[in-house]
C-alpha cells in the first residue's frame, strides 16, 4: 500500500478540500498477487473549473509524476468539479477486467 498511500497524500494535498478515491485495481490485471501497478482515482475538486480534460488529466500527472516513472503501469483518472460530480449522480463508470497477458490466453 506504499504507492496507493503516496499517491492519496500527493494528490490530497495539491487538490486539497476536493473528494479523492485512490482504488488499486492491480488485482484485475496480470500482475503478482498485492502488486501495487494499476489505480483508479476519483477526483473532485474546484480547481478543475475552466480546465479541460487534458490540462485535468496533466496536472494530476505532474503531481505523481515520481510513481508514473516507477512502479504504476495505469492510471484511471475521473476527474471532475463538483458541478459535473453532481450531474454524474455520483457515478464513477467501471474499469474493464483487462484481457492482456496470461488472461487473454486463459480466455481463449
Amino acid at each position: 500500500m506504499q504507492i496507493q498511500r503516496a499517491i492519496e497524500q500527493k494528490l490530497g494535498q495539491r487538490f486539497e478540500g476536493g473528494h479523492l478515491t485512490v482504488e488499486n485495481e492491480s488485482h484485475m490485471h496480470s500482475v503478482p498477487p498485492n502488486s501495487e501497478t494499476h489505480f483508479k482515482v476519483t477526483l473532485i475538486s474546484d480547481k478543475f473549473a475552466d480546465q479541460s480534460k487534458v490540462r485535468r488529466h496533466q496536472a494530476v500527472y505532474q503531481a505523481l509524476a515520481e510513481e508514473m516513472q516507477g512502479g504504476v503501469h495505469a492510471l484511471a483518472l475521473h476527474l471532475y468539479t463538483p458541478g459535473e460530480w453532481e450531474q454524474t449522480g455520483g457515478q464513477v463508470p467501471a474499469s474493464p477486467n483487462c484481457m492482456g497477458g496470461s488472461k487473454k490466453e486463459q480466455a481463449s
